[in-house]
């Protein structure tokens, strides 16, 4: 393979894996059950504090 060959392969089907991969992301952050991950997720940093 030479650099031609793998730019064009860049320029096509891995622009169109990246955007696949992109709305993929997308599409699993906003879906219906994600708020309750989210609100899991985001309390993390504050499972082991003391009230003292």
């Amino acid at each position: 393979m030479d650099y031609n060959t793998l730019r064009h392969f860049a320029d096509s089907w891995g622009l169109l894996g990246m955007f696949l991969f992109f709305l993929f992301v997308v599409f699993y952050a906003f879906r219906p059950g994600s708020k309750q991950v989210a609100d899991a997720a985001k309390a993390i940093p504050f499972k082991d504090e003391n009230n003292e």
